[in-house]
């Protein structure tokens, strides 16, 4: 028999790798004979990086760069055995890296995206995953494209300040002294969002607001990404997921020819899952929280797609359960456990997070292997 670990994070309490060993060790408890294959899984946000590494191989880079108002901090990606980049934007260009008071999307900016971006390529990389949520940014990747060497002028010809709000002044952009390897490079991008770059719904509107921007700020802001747009040269405001991560889809497309993909795809397709899934007699996924957000392109969705295209049943094992996980029990999932018992302390849950996962995938394949029985 073979088994298929599949999770994400447990966040603030097991790594996907960490929850891959608790979920095998009960396995293992339960089906001594099994073949149990872990694959830590992702789905573009917060811990892909950990993720593609611990599944992948390879090691984590430590790097300084500017954060989104220009001081200096020291952000984390990852380098895989076979020469992937992985990078969370998040890492030098997060709203988490700023207080209340200094979230500002008039001024804050993508630079020290692209400053890890570089490095990667002074590293040797040539392929390249980004992750592109939590941005404190709303300037279009600009500031992103000028750390690769693209200047934005003004009707003066004066490079422009960095930040959101000075875009309202761009009347070119030159591309003459971008790194020339740029062009042997390949960008995919995880963008779980489709908001296009301007307008009602798009990137100063919708998620402009959270990174401090007032009214007055997002219609600026607004009219700021719409000059950007002019400037490239080409109708990119509507394409699904420009406005993601303060319109750095729009600058990622523009400035990195990427390929903008559901984060749990790119993780999908980077851990070659579908092929590991293929002629297993179970998968087990799971993830700290699962509820009907789960549904909407969250790793335990996309896993259970995959198997349920081969009609390979799924366990589910999280941490907790609430309204909507149900929902997937009409996706392939034949069962739904939760370790957090009725009397139990979330923090006391967190905390034993390991031996509670291990003991409930040994249940969970008693009673599976109990019904195949039956």
């Amino acid at each position: 028999m073979k088994i298929i670990i599949a999770p994400d994070s447990f966040k603030g309490s097991l790594t996907a790798a960490q929850a891959c060993e608790a979920l095998a060790a009960g396995v293992a408890l339960a089906e001594p004979e099994a073949e149990i294959l872990c694959v830590p899984m992702a789905d573009g946000g917060e811990g892909t990086v950990q993720s593609l590494i611990d599944g992948l191989g390879g090691s984590l880079v430590r790097c300084e760069v500017q954060d989104p108002i220009g001081r200096i901090v020291t952000a984390v990606y990852g380098i895989t055995d076979s020469g992937i980049a992985v990078i969370e934007m998040a890492q030098a260009s997060g709203l988490t890296l700023l207080s209340e008071q200094e979230r500002d999307p008039i001024v804050t900016s993508t630079y020290g995206t692209g400053q890890l971006i570089m490095d990667a390529i002074d590293r040797g990389a040539r392929d390249f995953i980004i992750g592109i949520g939590g941005s404190a940014t709303n300037d279009g990747g600009a500031g992103m494209a000028q750390a690769l060497g693209y200047r934005f002028y003004d009707k003066y010809g004066m490079d422009l300040d960095r930040g959101g709000g000075a875009l309202s002044g761009l009347t070119s952009i030159d591309a003459s002294y971008v790194d020339p390897r740029l062009k042997e490079c390949r960008f995919t991008v995880a963008c779980d969002v489709d908001n296009p770059l301007l307008g009602p719904n798009g990137a100063s509107a919708i998620f402009g607001p959270q990174k401090g921007a007032t009214p007055e700020k997002v219609k600026m802001l607004d009219m700021a990404l719409a000059r950007l747009s002019a400037c490239i040269g080409y109708d990119i405001a509507e394409t699904p997921g420009a406005g993601a991560a303060g319109g750095l889809g729009a600058g990622c497309i523009a400035f990195l020819s990427a390929e903008l993909k559901k984060g749990v795809d790119i993780v999908i397709e980077a851990t070659g899952l579908i092929d590991k899934v293929r002629g297993s007699s179970l998968v087990i996924t799971g993830e700290g929280r699962t509820d009907r957000q789960t549904l909407s392109g969250k790793t335990i969705y996309g896993v259970t797609n995959v198997a349920k295209s081969q009609n390979v049943p799924v366990i589910v094992i999280s941490g907790s359960l609430a309204n909507g996980a149900e929902e997937l029990l009409n996706y392939g999932v034949i069962r739904l456990y939760s370790i957090m018992e009725h009397d139990m302390i979330l923090e006391d849950a967190m905390r034993n997070g390991a031996v509670l996962l291990k003991s409930k995938a040994e249940q969970a394949v008693n009673e599976f292997l109990n019904c195949r029985k039956g």
